[in-house]
């Protein structure tokens, strides 16, 4: 398992942005299994109220391989009106939001983990003083038969996505880039390191 890490770009606080604490911000393609590790990073983590893993509210029921709460559209609409949502964004004609409770986390010195996408990744960095983005990423042939494998059904073509994906990383950077094909373990103690702000040491 690949681990490549830049922490300097993410450990000064900028003034007038949401803080103390930090938002670990995990993206990367479909299928690489960002909720995988973020599953075992929670359970490492539940009995610490210092770490905040929040639910995604999406507009597609939840499933083995997603869980999250569920909105009809016109619920998702009125909850941006009423600005339910610390930050909200679109991806495979379904809408995706992180309740606006996080911001209340992070001002009490918390350290907020979410899975989001890599197209609000420097909007939310605008928003929050201390940021710290977590890319989650496999080869394309294993992503490929994760995304068959599961079949779910709204997820849209394997092959459009990856397309897609693949589009978006040409010019996206991430702090820490966590390679996930050994085992799952290896890719949670990865992550936990991000989140508890360990040292990070770059190795192939």
């Amino acid at each position: 398992m690949n681990w490549s890490a830049k922490p300097s770009s993410v450990q000064q606080a900028r003034p007038a942005l949401i803080g103390p604490g930090r938002l670990v911000l995990v993206v990367g393609p479909s299928g690489a299994g960002k909720d995988t590790l973020i599953d075992g990073a929670r359970a490492t983590c539940r009995d610490d109220p210092s770490f905040v893993f929040p639910r995604r509210l999406v507009t597609r029921p939840s499933s083995e391989f997603e869980d999250h709460d569920t909105m009809s559209e016109a619920s998702f609409d009125q909850a941006v009106t009423e600005r339910q949502f610390a930050f909200w964004w679109s991806a495979h004609r379904l809408r995706y939001g992180i309740p606006a409770s996080i911001d209340d986390d992070i001002r009490t010195d918390r350290t907020v983990v979410c899975n989001v996408s890599r197209t609000i990744v420097a909007a939310v960095r605008e928003r929050y003083a201390r940021v710290a983005v977590v890319m989650i990423t496999a080869p394309s042939e294993v992503l490929a038969a994760r995304l068959a494998a599961r079949d779910r059904a709204g997820d849209g073509e394997i092959a459009g996505r990856m397309a897609r994906s693949t589009t978006i990383d040409q010019n996206f950077h991430a702090d820490f880039v966590i390679s996930n094909v050994c085992r799952r373990e290896n890719g949670v103690r990865r992550l936990l390191n991000v989140i508890c702000e360990q040292d990070f040491h770059i190795s192939s």
